[in-house]
């Protein structure tokens, strides 16, 4: 009986020699992962059978049930095997998280988190600074990390992207237009006349294809004021744990205010973000920064500059985010001739190249960054800039510090195209494994070469001032004080232990929880080389989100927001099943004990290893092997494969709505395609939605399927 038709409902089936325990729907809402972020909580739950929708809630632990506040319908979003919400804008503090299941027959149910722990985000650095135009960089949002009163929230998808509508302000009497498109209504803003708070969520991978007609001719999505320091009020975010700009860049220009955070941006064309013109109190933070794209330059290979600032972009802080093996980190100045102010911290460096930061004419506060397997060099200053360098801890960063024409660059060929040197003060950095350091220091002495050519004062105390008799060779420059006489938006208490900075770095930078994407470098090679990683470029661009639909509610239930949401239709052909047997218990919900759940009404399976081809259901085409491994499904052990390739297809006839979930061996990320549309791979596991119909399953990626199931449910 290969293939043939199972008829259950809460009972425990004998199938093929093996038992199968088939669960029925809302026996209560199981809880894969949950937990506190950054001013925001997520929870991670299995699909409940028979759900036609979710609702999620967040209250403060400990208040009443009357806090609750329901989430938007478009922070609940669909995977391949889990559905996930997350709540963002919370103030510091322990949160809890229902999630409410919407049944078919109109009951519910629901099941409540753990206590879940929301820390605030560290605000400090020049975006900060009292001495800064708007003090703040936190865009949308107030201090404590909740929505500014008034503010307005768009979501944007790969679906969305052109669709997306917002109503703005463009002239001094109110009047409203609908911009349409991201692009569109921030083109609307750039009039001036609309300031309030905006806060931009990226859900998932939106590559540049579903940006088209948003980026500009250089492919940058651009947020633009009317005039250099406009306040904007925006943050642009990501939600959770794999929101991803592929393909394309963010521009900042003329703008005020404006926070970018917690995207992963992948293959930019020339810079990942650029601050270009203009800006004044903006903060870049938890971002992860991968390849760009390469570009006309040798030195190019790994794009462009990964956060670059130029053109009077001042009082900003880039804290917190991952630098993937960068070619050049941050441009800090350009042709700048005035100064401007800047903070880099607990950025974790990680095997990039060079410029962390490369500082012109800037003021510069460096501190409690990692930088952790540097090839070219760490902080390099020219032009008359002056950069606070303190708690850093550097792992074989090739030259941590150097300023131009003298010092340790004076003993090479020159790294800064014989520009005129800047000051360095350091203070309190770990250094393991430079190849050159060259100190000086007024009580010290100098250590390595002599006082008039060095990398760096090395300052006693925090607040020491450094002598004016200290100066570069090329430019006689001195070293300004800036960190004594301005108001930089970080005292000793935002400084954190030296010993403590790569714990607190490698477990904080980037998006939320490392992200969606792993790599482990190997330092033996890494440390030193500054040529591409070819295999790290290729898991780039082979990158997939494992998004499947936006948006949870019983009227969304079915969302149009991805591709993958809607299932594809399906023929008529399949067998009927012949009894459906009521169940013999009703399970107790979370909270409403009188549901009555809806039955699966039937299931077919079709295991590759007991099975072979034969099915009396699905009609399979395809080579079969023995050699691809083992995998461990449902007190299964599976050896045969069914090998997922060019020639090989399986098709099937849903008289009713059914789900479909196939089991493979592959990594996370990998597709197979069901009715054309590419599915993702999550824990091996791919779950489809269909509809009534016919149905296909062919190659996206190569790979090997070992067990398939299809249930009906009434």
């Amino acid at each position: 009986m290969k293939g043939k038709l199972l008829l259950c409902s809460l009972v425990l089936l004998v199938f093929a020699g093996v038992f199968v325990n088939i669960t029925t729907l809302a026996a209560g809402i199981s809880v894969s992962d949950s937990g506190g972020w950054l001013e925001s909580t997520y929870v991670e739950w299995l699909p409940v059978n028979g759900a036609v929708g979710y609702n999620v809630y967040v209250k403060p632990a400990g208040a009443e049930d009357s806090a609750y506040v329901k989430i938007d319908n478009e922070l609940i979003r669909q995977y391949s095997s889990n559905w996930r919400a997350d709540a963002v804008g919370l103030a510091a503090g322990e949160y809890v998280m229902e999630v409410e299941a919407i049944l078919s027959d109109g009951s519910k149910v629901s099941t409540v988190t753990q206590a879940l722990t929301v820390n605030a985000n560290d605000r400090s650095g020049f975006a900060f600074s009292d001495d800064s135009d708007y003090k703040t960089g936190s865009g949308a949002y107030k201090e404590d990390g909740t929505l500014k009163d008034g503010a307005q929230v768009i979501y944007v998808t790969s679906e969305t992207a052109k669709t997306v509508a917002l109503d703005v302000i463009v002239n001094s009497s109110g009047k409203i237009q609908t911009g349409v498109g991201i692009a569109g209504i921030l083109s609307l803003r750039q009039k001036g006349y609309d300031k309030t708070p905006l806060a931009i969520r990226l859900l998932g991978k939106i590559s540049s294809s579903d940006m088209s007609e948003q980026l500009n001719s250089s492919g940058y999505l651009q947020v633009k004021g009317k005039s250099s320091y406009t306040e904007m009020n925006i943050t642009l975010e990501g939600i959770g744990e794999d929101a991803a700009a592929y393909g394309w860049g963010i521009l900042i220009r003329y703008c005020g205010n404006v926070e970018i955070r917690n995207i992963g941006i992948m293959l930019f064309p020339d810079d990942g973000i650029s601050l270009d013109t203009g800006n004044c109190n903006i903060w870049v933070h938890n971002n992860d920064i991968f390849y760009g794209t390469a570009g006309s330059d040798g030195d190019q290979a790994k794009g462009d500059g990964s956060i670059d600032m130029k053109g009077k972009s001042t009082y900003v802080t880039l804290s917190y985010n991952h630098f993937w093996d960068s070619g050049k980190s941050s441009l800090c100045g350009m042709s700048d001739t005035e100064e401007f102010f800047v903070t880099y911290h607990h950025n974790w460096y990680d095997h990039s190249d060079s410029r962390h930061p490369r500082i012109r004419v800037a003021s510069v506060h460096i501190y409690n960054n990692y930088f952790d397997g540097t090839a070219k060099y760490g902080v390099g200053t020219t032009k008359g800039s002056s950069a606070f360098v303190e708690a850093n801890y550097f792992r074989h960063c090739k030259y941590p510090m150097m300023s131009s024409l003298q010092g340790t660059d004076a003993l090479g060929d020159g790294t800064f195209s014989g520009e005129n040197g800047g000051m360095i003060k350091a203070f309190n950095n770990i250094i393991v494994d430079a190849a050159s350091l060259i100190y000086a220091n007024s009580n010290a002495g100098t250590t390595g070469a002599d006082a008039e050519s060095f990398d760096a004062y090395l300052a006693a105390t925090r607040n020491e001032s450094v002598p004016s008799s200290y100066k570069t060779i090329a430019g006689k420059t001195t070293y300004n004080n800036f960190d004594i006489s301005k108001d930089i938006g970080a005292d000793q208490s935002d400084i954190d232990a030296v010993n403590e900075v790569e714990e607190i770095v490698t477990a904080g930078a980037g998006r939320m929880n490392g992200g969606d994407f792993t790599w482990e470098f190997n330092n033996s090679d890494d440390d030193t080389s500054d040529e591409i990683d070819t295999a790290l470029m290729a898991r780039i661009k082979a990158y997939a989100s494992g998004l499947v639909a936006v948006g949870g509610n019983s009227s969304q239930v079915s969302p149009t927001v991805t591709p993958t949401s809607t299932a594809a239709p399906i023929p008529t052909s399949t067998p009927t099943p012949t009894v459906t047997p009521e169940p013999t218990s009703t399970p107790t919900p979370v909270v409403t004990p009188t549901v009555t759940p809806t039955p699966i009404t039937a299931i077919y399976i079709h295991n590759f290893t007991t099975d072979g081809k034969d099915s009396d259901y699905f009609t399979v085409k395809g080579n079969l092997s023995t050699i691809k491994g083992t995998v461990t499904y449902n007190g299964l052990t599976l050896t045969q494969c069914l090998k997922i390739e060019s020639a090989t297809s399986i098709q099937f006839t849903t008289t009713q709505a059914a789900a479909l979930k196939l089991v493979f061996n592959g990594a996370d990320g990998k597709k197979v395609k069901v009715d054309g549309t590419g599915y993702a791979m999550a824990n091996g596991i791919v779950s489809v939605s269909l509809e009534a119909g016919a149905h296909t399953i062919t190659k996206a990626d190569v790979a090997n399927l070992y067990y398939m199931e299809v249930q009906y449910r009434n």
